[in-house]
């Protein structure tokens, strides 16, 4: 993929696809790395399907044969330098990890997080997010659970208003980090 925000998208699809109800994306800045962590309370993979997931020749789907997200996610961190790792429990949901040398030649683009996350928000208004971003020390949280508590259930998260409003607040939060 030529962008990590997709990376972490296809990452979540997977999460969604694992019947997950909350799904946690964070990108944080340390120093000369980024850290993309992933993590839901979907249905979870046995040791096997963890260890066989990053095989580009594995998948679960049965409409073709091969899964090219997380081996291509792995590869992007590999390249710099960085380390790729996946946790997860069957039934407990998945946590996966990507950590980049962002100083690298080879590091790939991160992309548009902040589009990737709202894309993911309103496509999917029943799921709950949580997008943490944070460099230098600062940084900020969205949390869908927040959003559905002051619109009162009335209002889809997938309202143009709301998406207009997330769209707002998160380049605000990013003009204020700089």
């Amino acid at each position: 993929m030529r962008e990590l925000s997709l990376n972490a998208m296809d990452v979540a699809q997977n999460s969604i696809t694992a019947k997950a109800t909350l799904i946690r994306i964070s990108e944080k800045w340390e120093g000369n790395s980024l850290v993309i962590t992933i993590e839901d309370n979907g249905s979870g993979m046995t040791k096997e399907q963890v260890q066989s997931v990053t095989n580009p020749f594995y998948t679960t789907r049965t409409t073709r044969d091969v899964g090219l997200g997380i081996p291509l996610f792995k590869m992007a961190c590999e390249q710099t330098g960085g380390d790729f790792s996946i946790t997860s429990e069957k039934g407990a949901g998945t946590l996966v990890t990507a950590r980049f040398a962002a100083d690298h030649i080879d590091m790939t683009p991160v992309g548009d997080m902040d589009e990737t996350i709202l894309l993911l928000i309103t496509c999917n208004p029943d799921i709950d997010f949580v997008y943490e971003k944070e460099r230098d020390g600062r940084g900020f949280i969205l949390d869908t659970r927040e959003l559905r508590e002051v619109l009162g259930g009335d209002v889809p998260l997938s309202n143009p208003d709301v998406a207009d409003w997330i769209r707002g607040y998160l380049k605000e939060q990013m003009e204020n980090r700089e």
